[in-house]
């Protein structure tokens, strides 16, 4: 299993800061077939383990065929502490969506991670489960995700075994369009150990987007993380606020 974890990581060459991957924070709502995406860059200022200034810019594409939706994320993060530059952190997603109502869609993902401040030194996720759209206004939507999940983790506190483990993954999408400008999106996430519930993770982000031009949009958000049961060493509560220019096409 991590062969083919490991080989999606080599192939798209992408990392991620936070613990819980959000691919919903960037997904594009379209109802015309074919590639769209957006590219963005952003400026941060952290916290977990220490405070520090980080420069990082994501890829997200996706291509819609009529029911069918291949969504992939890429990210790629420089982080200085105390004047040392290094990129620590790293993930690729790719995620299938079929829609076989109006209102439902069955989606399937693979994502492989890891992240040095967090002492992970590999995480792998397979899953699969409904997505439900709560809504059927134009001017907001909600989605509801259940999902569960293998993940297989590797530490790196020389404490923790390696983990095998089957894992819940819901989450909860809010998209506001108050004006043709203005866009808001929060997605919250809770991921339980499905055979230990005191095991679990939270995330929670809410971006602010400001179109600029007709492509062009500024960009601000706040990401939430919460882990019960992380690494030696490793703070339960982590949170991150970036702000910069997103692309979309």
């Amino acid at each position: 299993m991590r062969y083919l974890f490991g080989t999606l990581f080599f192939l798209f060459s992408i990392s991620i800061s936070g613990q819980i991957l959000n691919v919903e924070s960037l997904r594009k709502v379209t109802d015309t077939s074919g590639f769209t995406g957006s590219a963005s860059v952003d400026f941060s200022l952290k916290r977990d383990k220490n405070e520090y200034h980080e420069l990082s810019s994501n890829i997200h594409v996706q291509y819609k065929m009529n029911r069918h939706l291949v969504l992939w994320k890429n990210d790629l993060n420089l982080k200085s502490i105390e004047g040392n530059k290094f990129q620590n952190s790293g993930a690729t997603h790719l995620r299938y969506n079929y829609r076989f109502h109006p209102r439902i869609a069955w989606e399937a993902f693979v994502q492989a991670q890891y992240n040095k401040v967090a002492k992970i030194d590999f995480r792998g996720l397979l899953g699969t489960g409904p997505r439900f759209k709560m809504t059927k206004y134009e001017n907001y939507k909600i989605y509801l995700g259940i999902t569960i999940m293998y993940e297989q983790e590797e530490l790196s506190d020389k404490v923790t075994p390696i983990q095998r483990d089957l894992r819940g993954s819901s989450y909860l999408s809010m998209s506001l369009y108050p004006t043709d400008n203005l866009t808001i999106v929060g997605t919250t996430y809770y991921q339980p150990k499905l055979r230990h519930f005191t095991d679990y993770r939270v995330s929670s982000e809410t971006s602010l987007l400001f179109n600029v031009f007709a492509q062009l949009a500024f960009k601000t958000s706040f990401i939430f993380i919460y882990d019960n049961a992380p690494a030696v060493d490793i703070p339960t509560s982590q949170y991150s606020l970036t702000t910069g220019l997103v692309y979309t096409f």
